[in-house]
């Protein structure tokens, strides 16, 4: 599916730079320019997809799941870039209107219209559970808006010969572009900084964990996402001073709450026995070279 969408949408872009140049719309032009990006999004979840679904090895132990994200945070910032050049080019249009061909515009918007159309049918199955995909699936919605518009627009300036329309369009549909690379830069800025997975709280997971059966206190906890859809965590749990065989009953429900109510795949517990905390000599020898550092309570 990516890979015809991505086909599609390079050819159209040519068609609208080149209509774009001969009908003197910078509405088409900066248009293309929102669909190059999605044909770079396209690409960009495409190589992503391929990665993600790359084994781990020695180097990379996570895999690649991460290079999606990456992908999808250069292609918000090329998008913020593009916006820019827009406003600046639509600020000069309206000091000097330009004439432009009305005609050429509907006829290329109404295939804009069409294309996007038929690519977000295709993703819209694929979209809710990739951060990839849905930033393709967002950038076609914003071309299908860029479109119709360009088509009202084009029929407004055919009967009144108000060619400012054209900039104000232009303007509008960087403004388009501005606000839907904004929200991909924040999500995959904060996965790349290790950052609490969106729609998560740490003091739910924190409540839920100290919850469990035989939990006496969770300190030490770090929640991050791996890639768009997989998150990891690591904490320290303190329990009482029970054999192994006991506390990997506890382990199991630790596990089970995290992957049940957080849709955590990745834990790391590291149990401490609460006998450390009473009597500090006997603590010394028992933990130290293990525990790597003095107790915080919270």
């Amino acid at each position: 599916m990516l890979s015809w969408s991505l086909l599609a949408t390079s050819l159209f872009v040519a068609v609208e730079v080149t209509a774009g140049l001969r009908s003197h719309s910078l509405a088409l032009l900066s248009d293309a320019g929102h669909n190059a990006t999605d044909a770079l999004a396209l690409l960009l979840a495409w190589v992503g997809v391929w990665f993600q679904d790359r084994p781990a090895d020695h180097v990379k132990t996570f895999g690649y799941q991460r290079a999606g994200v990456l992908v999808a945070f250069v292609n918000a910032l090329t998008l913020l870039g593009l916006s820019g050049w827009i406003f600046v080019e639509a600020y000069q249009r309206m000091r000097n209107p330009e004439a432009v061909q009305p005609a050429v515009m509907i006829g290329v918007a109404i295939l804009g219209l069409l294309l996007n159309g038929g690519i977000m049918m295709g993703l819209n199955q694929a979209r809710h559970n990739d951060l990839n995909i849905r930033s393709a699936f967002i950038h076609m919605l914003g071309d299908l808006l860029g479109s119709a518009a360009i088509v009202v627009g084009g029929a407004v300036i055919y009967f009144t010969g108000l060619l400012q329309i054209d900039t104000v369009l232009s303007a509008v549909i960087a403004a388009l572009i501005v606000y839907t690379a904004w929200d991909v830069t924040k999500e995959s800025l904060n996965i790349l900084l290790e950052g609490l997975p969106r729609g998560l709280s740490l003091h739910d997971v924190e409540t839920a964990l100290a919850g469990v059966a035989g939990v006496l206190d969770v300190h030490d906890l770090h929640i991050w996402s791996l890639g768009s859809n997989s998150r990891a965590m690591s904490c320290h749990v303190v329990i009482e001073d029970l054999p192994p065989s006991e506390s990997d009953t506890i382990l199991r429900r630790i596990t089970a709450v995290l992957e049940h109510d957080f849709q955590i795949g990745h834990s790391t517990v590291q149990f401490e026995h609460v006998g450390c905390v009473v009597s500090r000599e006997g603590c010394v020898i028992a933990v130290g070279p293990a525990h790597g550092h003095a107790h915080h309570h919270h």
